[in-house]
């Protein structure tokens, strides 16, 4: 009964109330629902269910890793410098120590990047981070609602951790109905930014996707992050395919020193609502991103590409353009700015 409980509890809470009122006020909604910048399908017309299912169900082996991916331990809680310092714990889960100030993005450590159990199942070797791994994170990003990216579990186990949360217009009505409403919840709109401390200021920009739990979509923003330290600017790209508002994020912001661009679970029938690898790298380029990491790949199986075709394309393109990137192991720590030892791990004897 317990279980029947929790899952249903996952699947969140509508906005209500003073946030709705919030929501249809916005320049970014229409009745209750926001919208993309630029018109934006989910799928195309022309693409049935049946369709998709087919193509899920005659999926390759090789969209799984046939053995334990390369991955470093590294202990969180003893990471100190004085430059940013990433760990990626594959998809687009990662953590971000500046001078002892941490930041956790999109966390979902539970094995799953669904409320059930036989879909999106971790890799073997992107399961070895829990959230007891953490220490205290001062800031907590959540980018959209879409369970790759807000897992009920991870969050209740990290509830007693996390000083403050930044998230998407609208997210805080599940939080709220989570129980974490006493952590400081923000929500902003596309332009919205907010003063964390005298060091850090965020603001939410435009991505395109769309979000959603359950049979609800739109009810909530789906946004990238701008982080602005006092020395280093880095992008949070959360989902998006690719539009014409990268151009004008850089515009506004740029240049980057770091920027994680979403690369993989891409597919031609959805290919407005996340990026194909090429497109993630012009997108880079279009932000002005001195250093690039390749997110969204290597932990979960949402989409029917091989589980490393993202890294290989997006890196062939980073090379042909002159994007500079960087794609550490799972767990492995990277120091902006410092010289990296970059392997290409993501290529092993596969055995199936």
């Amino acid at each position: 009964m317990a279980g029947i409980k929790s899952f249903k509890k996952s699947f969140g809470k509508k906005p209500e109330g003073e946030r709705l009122e919030r929501i249809e006020k916005s320049s970014n909604s229409t009745n209750g629902k926001f919208q993309n910048v630029q018109p934006t399908a989910v799928s195309p017309d022309d693409v049935s269910m049946i369709t998709v299912l087919k193509d899920f169900m005659t999926r390759p082996k090789s969209v799984r890793p046939s053995a334990e991916l390369p991955n470093v331990k590294t202990d969180l809680s003893q990471i100190s410098s004085d430059k940013p310092v990433i760990v990626w714990f594959g998809h687009s889960s990662y953590f971000i120590d500046f001078n002892g100030y941490r930041i956790l993005v999109d966390p979902v450590f539970s094995g799953n990047a669904s409320p059930v159990k036989f879909f999106g199942k971790s890799f073997r070797g992107a399961d070895k981070y829990e959230v007891d791994d953490f220490p205290e994170i001062d800031l907590l990003i959540l980018t959209h609602d879409h369970y790759d990216h807000l897992d009920y579990p991870s969050i209740m186990k990290l509830k007693s951790k996390v000083k403050k949360i930044v998230t998407s217009l609208g997210v805080g009505a599940h939080l709220e109905y989570w129980g974490l409403e006493k952590m400081g919840i923000t929500e902003l709109d596309w332009w919205e930014d907010k003063r964390i401390n005298e060091k850090l200021k965020i603001t939410a920009a435009p991505a395109r996707h769309f979000s959603g739990r359950g049979t609800t979509r739109f009810a909530t923003l789906w946004s990238s992050f701008i982080l602005e330290f006092s020395a280093y600017k880095i992008y949070i790209g959360g989902d998006s395919g690719y539009s014409q508002q990268f151009k004008e994020i850089g515009r506004r912001f740029g240049p980057f020193d770091l920027a994680f661009m979403e690369c993989g679970q891409y597919n031609e029938n959805w290919p407005e609502i996340h990026m194909f690898p090429e497109q993630a790298v012009t997108a880079a380029k279009d932000l002005n991103a001195k250093i690039a990491i390749p997110v969204h790949w290597g932990k979960f199986t949402l989409s029917i590409h091989s589980w490393n075709e993202p890294v290989k394309r997006f890196v062939a393109s980073a090379k042909k353009s002159g994007q500079q990137y960087v794609v550490p192991k799972i767990g492995e720590p990277y120091k902006l700015g410092e010289d990296f030892n970059q392997e290409t791990w993501w290529n092993f004897e596969e055995k199936y």
